[in-house]
């Protein structure tokens, strides 16, 4: 009892210093609010308002009505330029695609002749390239065969291809978004609360007025662990009900309580790799620098951001280590996918492995950091 005593008040201690610190306050505040839906609404790879401007040296009725099947909310209004303007046009990003009809390519088309519209693209925007490069194909596709039939009517075929997205059927990528911006946040806050914590008890010494204390390194680093977890937990738990599901309006179809217990597991693992990042940096410049370098790598190896499957097979090898694969894998299934426990608990399994064997090591280091300090 005498233990779990000291765990529980030194863990009371990091929450008034954490509420006495109103800037790192503000930070937890609006990374989990603000942050998320900017995150969510902002960094959208799909094509909405590209700009596009067409050379049309054919001046036909077909080519004015492939730039009229251009328009709002994927594109902006059409811009005819002439062809000299086209290069400096796209070297000044003025446009993100530029379309070339040539001369006499109604009069080609309409005799059976082959001709070619040149599409060039502004590959800087490389997502929006791509997928905008395929949405004006599509449509140049489909207009220039209803203009030459002269007829909207499809012709049978046998084979007909019905596609069903699962799990979210008007593809909104705010869905996506919102929960890979949650689990990030949680991933980066966790880290820096429990390191920055020992750091500041470092660097105002009062790490060694706990030093005099009857306390183990144990209890010490188990007091930061409850504490920091606690507060990033209910920020979680804030943060789903009223900026995901309610700002947001982003449908959860699995369990929220088992997904807030993934997230428990998690944190174990997470306040083990801020604890040992806390006792290998001697400043909180350097602690910053490596959290950088660290928490960015396990958020893009992760599978939120881009899927686990574009990797190399060798990293993806690599990536079962990390505790952050797992926590996306199965905050995905429970969240989108309604998946139960009996699905998830092999990935439940693999992060409170992972972060037992972290934390004992990061524990072995806390407490060779404190024989140092004595």
């Amino acid at each position: 009892m005498g233990r779990l005593s000291n765990i529980f008040w030194l863990g009371i201690k990091e929450l008034r210093s954490l509420a006495a610190d109103p800037v790192l306050v503000a930070f937890i505040l609006y990374a989990f609010s603000a942050a998320i839906v900017a995150q969510a609404r902002g960094l959208n790879s799909e094509v909405n308002n590209a700009s596009i401007a067409f050379v049309d040296e054919d001046q036909s009725q077909l080519s004015k009505e492939l730039i009229a099947g251009f328009y709002p909310p994927r594109f902006r209004t059409p811009q005819l330029i002439t062809p000299a303007e086209a290069a400096t046009a796209m070297d000044k990003g003025r446009f993100l695609f530029i379309v070339s009809f040539p001369p006499r390519f109604e009069y080609d088309l309409r005799r059976g002749r082959n001709t070619e519209v040149q599409v060039s693209v502004d590959a800087t925007a490389m997502q929006q390239a791509s997928i905008g490069a395929g949405y004006i194909s599509n449509i140049l596709n489909d207009r220039v065969n209803s203009f030459i039939r002269r007829t909207d009517a499809q012709q049978e075929i046998p084979l007909r291809v019905v596609i069903r997205k699962a799990f979210n059927p008007n593809g909104d990528p705010t869905w996506f978004g919102s929960v890979v911006a949650l689990i990030n946040q949680i991933t980066t806050l966790t880290v820096i609360l429990t390191g920055a914590a020992l750091l500041r008890e470092r660097e105002h010494g009062t790490i060694e007025h706990l030093l005099t204390l009857p306390l183990t390194p144990f209890e010490i680093a188990m007091a930061k662990v409850w504490a920091n977890s606690l507060v990033i937990l209910i920020a979680v738990g804030a943060s789903m009900a009223v900026v995901i599901r309610t700002v947001l309006n982003v449908p959860v179809a699995g369990s929220v309580p088992l997904f807030m217990l993934g997230v428990v597991v998690y944190l174990f693992s997470a306040t083990a790799l801020g604890l040992y990042l806390g006792t290998i940096s001697r400043t909180m410049a350097q602690f910053a620098l490596l959290n950088i370098l660290i928490v960015m790598v396990l958020q893009l190896l992760s599978g939120g951001s881009t899927p686990v499957e574009s990797q190399p097979e060798w990293m993806q090898t690599l990536t079962l280590a990390l505790p952050s694969r797992h926590f996306v894998s199965f905050s995905k299934a429970i969240l989108f996918r309604g998946a139960g426990l009996e699905t998830v608990w092999p990935q439940f399994a693999a992060v409170a492995t992972i972060g037992t064997a972290f934390f004992a090591y990061s524990l072995s280091r806390f407490r060779a950091s404190i024989a140092v300090s004595k």
